[in-house]
């Protein structure tokens, strides 16, 4: 096994995620260069957390005195073949995407923080703004190389081993003979996102049950993926309006043309792969904090709301292509085209003139409007550590990660807003508008409205339910004390009980990531 190292210097910087949760502690950290090092570390009798970016939002990657398993030495290998390629864990997206940028491909389930590990990706189920065409990590994993705790080793395709009728699995190993996995009896909430515990459906592939549960039953040392290709040319455009109920009703009419475009296989049809949103006071944050300036965006006082579509374009379409056909707009000689079509549907709706349009090649234009979008989270961030260093030393990030049915998508904002403006909050929400997710975040001026904030959270988790949805979105549970709080209410002590047999039934000791998304029997786990 590589070497256990508990240089100081180097635990320091691998002690707290990005959900700065305080007081992270490690025993020491394994830098794993191969399957040999992960399987040594999973027998070596100590409690061990996984680790690979710690982009995680949810304090996941925040030890608790665990031995570390860091991934990021396990990077070399991406081989890319015509429909798929192999990765292993430590492999950022960043790089993966210009892998096969370079051979005109894309793997599209990508969340928008492109540093994350493909490891992580996979340990989180992680969905993105394209979730609406594309789905989410789950729909795109095809085989993984896993090793249990103990040691075991699993190779894992798609198809090869399915659930027993009855609701669970049988798993063969060389140490402790076949062992049986209980299957949760809950079912999955009918939205594009869940990350509310593990997958359970019956019939289920075993890689599923795997595959967004959080590092808790095994460690990914391999990952097989399918490519898209050829790749469609994207079209970004930043749609600001002054009316939001204008917005909700241009998004439907955008998700239901696209929705008619892939069942008709239509190639002139309107193509959508994702639509975000801002809402008006993620507009003034990014406007007081000079980021639409620096991003070239100048957004008028009286936008409520806006927001940036994504359209996908035939292969190879060019920037000369789109610029013609958007002059040619007003003119009965206009071809016809997704691009066309959507321009007059903004045009109808009267926003098209204070569009702002990045066309196929403009990477430097859309580059900007995706940086605007970024910069709402960071301002949102940004103030709370000023409130933290300035108020209070308690006051942390305070945010919610939920979908609905999009059809809920009106009402569930609604909701948002009072239970916010009851409790005299500040708060931006913004988010994934195409798949009805969104990400409420106070923005705190006091402990207290962390507080009041956390209370908010727990009541939208009940009305995001009561509307079909799943109050546990994109991020996962991790160690949150608040997301726990969430899981336990969304999936009810039986949920949690069915759960914890799953994770007993393949890690008797609860020796992999103890803590993370449930809490050991009689032990402690959640934010500190």
């Amino acid at each position: 096994m590589a070497a256990i190292r508990t240089d100081p210097d180097l635990l320091r910087g691998l002690l707290e995620d990005a959900a700065r949760f305080p007081g992270g502690h490690a025993a020491g950290v394994v830098l794993a260069e191969g399957e040999a090092d992960v399987a040594a570390a999973l027998r070596s009798g100590r409690t061990v957390l996984p680790i690979g970016a710690q982009s995680s939002l949810t304090g996941a990657a925040t030890p608790r005195g665990d031995l570390l398993l860091a991934t990021s030495r396990l990077s070399a290998m991406i081989e890319i073949g015509e429909h798929r390629a192999r990765v292993q864990p430590g492999v950022p997206l960043v790089t993966l995407a210009g892998a096969l940028a370079a051979r005109g491909r894309r793997y599209p389930p990508v969340p928008t923080y492109e540093g994350a590990f493909i490891g992580g990706t996979v340990a989180t189920n992680a969905a993105g703004a394209a979730t609406f065409k594309y789905g989410s990590t789950r729909d795109w994993v095809q085989a993984l190389t896993v090793v249990l705790p103990g040691g075991e080793v699993l190779d894992l395709a798609r198809g090869e081993v399915t659930a027993h009728p009855d609701g669970f699995f049988e798993i063969e190993t060389a140490a402790r003979g076949v062992v049986t996995v209980p299957l949760p009896t809950y079912r999955m909430p009918a939205v594009a996102k869940c990350s509310a515990g593990y997958f359970a459906a019956p019939g289920m592939d075993l890689i599923d049950l795997f595959i967004g549960s959080e590092g808790t039953l095994g460690v990914v040392t391999e990952i097989t993926i399918r490519l898209l290709s050829p790749t469609p040319a994207l079209c970004v455009m930043l749609v600001p309006l002054r009316d939001e109920s204008l917005g909700f009703e241009l998004a439907g009419r955008l998700r239901a043309a696209s929705l008619a475009t892939r069942r008709a296989q239509d190639p002139l049809g309107i193509d959508v792969c994702a639509i975000e949103h801002l809402d008006r006071r993620s507009i003034e944050l990014v406007r007081d904090d000079g980021s639409a300036r620096r991003c070239g965006v100048s957004f008028e006082d009286d936008a409520v709301l806006a927001l940036l579509v994504q359209l996908e374009l035939p292969h190879g379409t060019t920037a000369a292509a789109a610029y013609e056909q958007i002059g040619s707009l007003r003119s009965t000689q206009a071809p016809d085209g997704p691009l066309v079509r959507v321009c007059r549907l903004l045009d109808e709706a009267g926003v098209l003139d204070g569009a702002e349009i990045a066309v196929p090649g403009d990477e430097s234009r859309a580059k900007q409007l995706f940086a605007l979008r970024e910069a709402v989270p960071a301002a949102v961030n940004a103030r709370v550590g000023l409130a933290r260093s300035r108020v209070d030393g308690r006051i942390a990030k305070t945010a919610a990660d939920m979908v609905v049915p999009f059809e809920c998508f009106s009402e569930m904002m609604d909701i948002y807003r009072e239970g916010f403006a009851r409790r005299g909050l500040d708060y931006a929400i913004y988010g994934h508008i195409s798949d009805g997710n969104v990400h409420p975040n106070v923005i705190p001026r006091s402990y207290e409205d962390v507080e009041a904030g956390t209370a908010a959270i727990l009541e939208f988790g009940r009305e995001v339910a009561r509307l079909g949805g799943c109050p546990l979105a994109e991020h996962g549970v991790g160690r949150s004390a608040t997301k726990q709080a969430l899981l336990q209410q969304f999936r009810g002590e039986q949920g949690l009980a069915e759960m914890c047999a799953v994770k007993t039934a393949l890690d008797p000791q609860w020796t992999l990531s103890p803590g993370v998304l449930l809490n050991p029997p009689g032990g402690q786990g959640g934010r500190p």
